[in-house]
């Protein structure tokens, strides 16, 4: 596992100071940020090692890195050539803090041009898969195969290397494809070792973290949670903390974490706002209430919701009006059951880089709430409402609160829930949201979970979900001919969302689904498979 702190792209970091973060810098690598579209991914596999990451601006100056005292830092790649009048440039004193440094791609670059070398346009740019071949296959290539296929994507290349470094690898076409200077402890690669295409990546990863920064795999998900309760106890004390509790993943994994750390002084609160899929919301309450004992205000607001869905067509009207009524209930709600000191928000790292929906308190230097994460980021909390915010999972990456959750004792159900968008069924009817139409997509993505479940293949997907049509279709059913709604069903595979192709599954399990919808669903009378990828599709319909 892992941890991060909040990168700010235009300005300098501050140094951290929560007792988590403190106990750890010991075991740092940093990933500074050139505006590679990997740089995430670098931190994520620097965390596969047990290994404590995180991601700053480039800008980050050499006196806060001091601070930090990492053991290690990478420099990501980017999309600009360093030879540019404006690409962006990291402090040239970072070369003399002692530190190893792997620059990747760009970062190897910017390492040989800052340190005396040349980059120049390559003759022929290379992208994709390419062999390296080893010359040096000790300390960063040590059990990199000879020929092991890496991932490739530049259009410059290392002409003239500086003093005092020499080729590790190269390719058919890049002569200089893993330099090093071994007494600086100076690294770099120009191919991307984090990326999955890169057979022997993680091999290097591992030897740049434990063998050159002589790292120990301290960052367990043993220790975040052990170092997180303390935390929040330290912080919270003995006040009361309210949470927006939505039934994915990452608001349920902090709802065990927070009833753990303070106990009775914790309040869940679940708007239903009639979106959820069939079961759903009693599924919640009986989970959280009976199963584990963690109370939870239920809000009923389905018929709310809906109003304010009256007549509404366009997807992001959708959006905005969800939001904002679940604002207004929320508001109305935290007063009845408050006053609350604190608000827990399911904050992620990505959220954290992403997002700029945060303000200090000018008074206490406290974060207060401007956006509720735990809805999705529906909509932003008004203004008066300042709460203090307790974020632990500010520092994590899905996958690590999958990991935290199952070590607090979530149920697989919840852990492995397939990823549901915050506006829920609204945004998978097409077209105007009525009673009637949500209770037929509820039935017929019922359907779909149920046949799959049954056969052992729910998580064989990313998502698979039914789509309702704003349309009807002439059909055939008992020598009468029937009027009604066609269903889409949606399969996809992915890793993180991001891109996405559609599944190829059996068709004796689509006939199954099929069969089913048309016969147990009233209302449909037709079922279609959607085989768009992302891009250019997306994975929801609106």
């Amino acid at each position: 596992m892992t941890t991060p702190t909040e990168q700010q792209s235009n300005s300098e970091q501050t140094q951290p100071s929560d007792p988590l973060k403190a106990s750890i810098n010991r075991q740092m690598i940093v990933i500074l940020d050139f505006g590679s579209q990997y740089s995430e991914l670098i931190a994520r596999r620097i965390r596969e090692t047990q290994v404590y990451s995180e991601v700053l601006s480039y800008r980050t100056s050499p006196e806060h890195l001091r601070q930090l005292n990492p053991k290690g830092i990478i420099l990501s790649g980017g999309p600009n050539s360093v030879y540019d009048g404006h690409s962006p440039q990291c402090d040239p004193e970072i070369w003399q803090l002692g530190i190893p440094v792997l620059g990747v791609c760009y970062g190897m670059q910017l390492m040989v041009q800052q340190l005396g070398g040349t980059v120049e346009r390559a003759k022929q740019a290379e992208y994709g898969k390419a062999s390296l071949y080893i010359d040096d296959p000790t300390d960063l290539l040590t059990n990199v195969e000879h020929g092991s296929t890496m991932w490739m994507s530049h259009g410059d290349s290392c002409t003239l290397l500086p003093d005092g470094f020499e080729v590790l690898a190269h390719t058919n076409n890049t002569p200089c494809a893993a330099i090093a200077n071994h007494q600086r402890q100076l690294y770099g690669v120009q191919f991307h070792p984090e990326v999955v295409h890169s057979v022997d990546g993680l091999a290097l990863i591992r030897n740049f973290v434990y063998h050159i920064c002589n790292c120990e795999p301290t960052w367990t998900t043993e220790a975040f949670v052990e170092e997180a309760i303390r935390e929040i106890r330290a912080k919270v004390g003995d006040k009361r903390i309210l949470l927006a509790l939505s039934g994915g993943v990452d608001s349920s994994t902090l709802a065990f974490l927070l009833n753990q750390a303070v106990g009775d002084n914790l309040t869940c609160m679940f708007i239903d706002q009639g979106f959820m899929r069939k079961g759903e919301p009693e599924r919640l309450m009986e989970i959280f209430n009976e199963q584990f004992g963690i109370p939870v205000a239920y809000v009923n607001a389905r018929d709310r919701f809906l109003a304010q869905l009256e007549g509404v067509l366009d997807p992001e009207e959708k959006r905005r009006r969800i939001g904002h009524e679940f604002i207004q209930v929320f508001e109305e709600e935290s007063h009845r059951l408050g006053p609350f000191d604190y608000l827990a928000q399911g904050t992620l790292y990505p959220d954290v880089i992403e997002s700029a929906d945060t303000n200090v308190d000018p008074q206490t230097g406290e974060r207060v709430a401007v956006k509720i994460k735990s809805h999705h980021n529906v909509g932003g909390l008004p203004k008066n409402l300042r709460f203090k915010l307790v974020e632990p999972l500010r520092k994590l990456f899905k996958d690590e609160v999958r990991k935290v959750a199952r070590s607090i004792g979530l149920p697989e159900e919840i852990v492995r829930r397939h990823p549901f968008p915050g506006p829920g069924l609204a945004i998978r009817i097409t077209g105007e949201v009525t009673a009637e139409r949500l209770n037929i997509l509820r039935d017929a993505d019922f359907v779909v979970r149920d046949e799959i479940q049954k056969r052992g293949m729910y998580h064989d997907f990313w998502q698979a979900f039914a789509v309702l049509l704003p349309i009807h279709s002439v059909g055939v059913m008992g020598d009468q001919r029937t009027y009604a709604h066609p269903v889409v069903l949606r399969f996809v595979s992915s890793e993180d969302g991001m891109t996405a192709d559609w599944s190829r599954t059996s068709y004796e399990l689509l006939e199954t689904i099929s069969n089913r919808i048309v016969n147990e669903v009233k209302g449909v009378n037709r079922v279609v498979y959607d085989i768009t990828s992302k891009p250019p599709g997306t994975i929801e319909w609106e």
